[in-house]
């Protein structure tokens, strides 16, 4: 790893664990580390062994929050516009380019959240499909508290993971909370003592990958995340018949059948890389415009 590496990345047993990599600076989140995330995601969906993934921090943090090496000008995108790529200069939010490229995966995401998450290092979790707590973890929506507002697109995400009213109460008041609260809330799935967190992780990303076709596992997660925003269930029913239909003549419906009637552990044979599907996408592109500048009256 070079000095420049500020997320590794493991594949084993068709499980690739993401590991933010700044121990010393308690994970806190830099450039490199938003651009190093969003190739780890590149990567995993375009290997066909990686099954699921699993994100966590090295050392005692998940992450920290942002580097505020940089002082009051940390969050002043224009004057440090020096560095930054087109795509991210002082139009976009770096913590939500990770957000939606989370958000977009093909392969499962279950964050084992080992200590403090903190600012982007909350809310870059949001879009994981499960996420497990240690019992050092601590949490804090901190920005109004800093003088900013929730980033990372997590006013869309955490008010459906928890609900508009303790979502804002986090934002508003933005207090560090422990992993018994977050718990409480619905923001994580269960808290584990240190040495069982990444175990536990480990446990369900197996059951995944073990037990599931890859592909039918990547059409469930985009149809419930994009259902999300839908204004009728019959726009699920629709999605929901095109791919019963897709999947329901495929090679993996009938492994999937014949080996629960044959009781032996099913091998299926589609892969995500080429098997989502004539349908898939089935929702329009949204690229990133900037919101423009009212008028002055």
């Amino acid at each position: 790893m070079t000095e420049e590496q500020q997320v590794r990345t493991e594949l084993t047993d068709r499980v690739l664990t993401v590991t933010l990599d700044r121990p010393d600076k308690l994970n806190a989140f830099t450039l490199p580390m938003l651009q190093q995330m969003i190739a780890a995601f590149d990567r995993a969906d375009a290997d066909d062994e990686v099954r699921a993934v699993v994100v966590t921090g090295a050392g005692r943090a998940f992450c920290a929050g942002a580097d505020l090496s940089s002082g009051g000008s940390t969050f002043d995108y224009e004057s440090r516009a020096e560095g930054f790529s087109p795509e991210i200069d002082a139009q976009r939010d770096g913590g939500g380019m990770v957000a939606l490229r989370i958000f977009e995966s093909t392969k499962p995401v279950i964050g084992a959240i080992n200590g403090a998450a903190v600012g982007v290092g909350a809310t870059m979790t949001l879009p994981m499909d499960v996420r497990l707590a240690s019992t050092a973890t601590r949490y804090g929506f901190v920005f109004a508290r800093r003088g900013i507002v929730p980033e990372a697109a997590s006013s869309w995400f955490l008010p459906r993971l928890v609900g508009i009213s303790k979502a804002v109460e986090w934002a508003m008041t933005g207090r560090i909370f422990d992993a018994s609260e977050a718990l409480a809330g619905g923001l994580v799935r269960s808290v584990h003592e240190p040495a069982d967190l990444l175990p536990a992780a480990y446990a369900l990303a197996r059951e995944i990958a073990d037990n599931t076709a890859p592909v039918s596992v990547a059409l469930a997660r985009q149809m419930m995340w994009r259902g999300l925003g839908a204004d009728h269930p019959m726009e699920a029913h629709r999605v929901d018949s095109r791919a019963m239909i897709e999947r329901g003549r495929s090679a993996d419906a009938m492994e999937g059948v014949s080996s629960f009637l044959e009781k032996r552990v099913a091998v299926f044979p589609d892969r995500v890389s080429d098997g989502l599907g004539g349908f898939h996408p089935w929702w329009p592109d949204r690229p990133f415009t900037p919101l423009p500048d009212r008028e002055q009256s």
